[in-house]
């Protein structure tokens, strides 16, 4: 398999999607690191200089948005390709949020693995012929872009949780514990797309007020 230096690193915090994905791509030869969210991918990035980053959306501690961003901003990992797979960020304006953050190519879930590992070629075979730069993105721009993404997905996400509330109020005994487990799934996936929104608000207040404390500084010094 003629790949450039170095392994794909796959970053996804389901056991089960991450060992699919790692299957699949060792079956074609391809040599194979993981992380189960974007701190870890970071930590792995710094030992084993991946040829490769496929890496899922949304995930504890660090997504891969954040961490889309954070390989962008650093030269020593500027030229990192990355592909971003996900289940919940699939509408026009999440794909399109991928790509400003410099992405390959975006997969949907689930993976069909013959479409999967062509991509992958792709995305290794044009990266070893052209080399691409991407600039980063700008903080802010990344910070608001990056929260109109969570609130659009928590809306979605609420208004998936109230229609599978008001069914189950309708269904038999015997249907409920399918849609049981879909709202369990549901409220699981707000909580933590709330939890990144809470903590993404933060961060772009403090970046806000270090803007408004710079400038005030520069003013002083005029």
């Amino acid at each position: 398999m003629n790949i450039p230096s170095g392994p794909i690193l796959v970053v996804e915090d389901n056991a089960n999607v991450l060992e699919l994905i790692e299957t699949t791509l060792r079956f074609k030869g391809y040599p194979v690191v993981t992380a189960r969210n974007g701190q870890e991918a970071l930590e792995r990035i710094a030992q084993e200089k991946p040829a490769l980053i496929i890496t899922d959306i949304l995930m504890p501690k660090m997504d891969g948005y954040s961490l889309a961003h954070a390989l962008r901003k650093n030269p020593a990992t500027r030229r990192i390709p990355f592909i971003f797979i996900s289940a919940t960020y699939l509408t026009p304006e999440d794909k399109a949020f991928a790509y400003s953050l410099g992405a390959a190519h975006f997969i949907e879930k689930p993976l069909d693995p013959e479409d999967f590992l062509l991509t992958v070629a792709e995305v290794l075979t044009r990266q070893m012929a052209t080399g691409t730069l991407h600039s980063p993105m700008d903080d802010e721009d990344f910070y608001e872009g990056y929260r109109e993404r969570l609130e659009s997905k928590l809306r979605h996400k609420q208004t998936q949780i109230s229609r599978t509330e008001r069914l189950l109020s309708t269904l038999p005994p015997a249907q409920k514990p399918a849609f049981e487990a879909l709202l369990a799934q549901a409220i699981a996936d707000r909580n933590e797309i709330q939890a990144e929104l809470d903590q993404l608000l933060k961060t772009l207040e403090d970046f806000k007020n270090r803007q408004q404390s710079s400038q005030s500084h520069q003013s002083e010094g005029d």
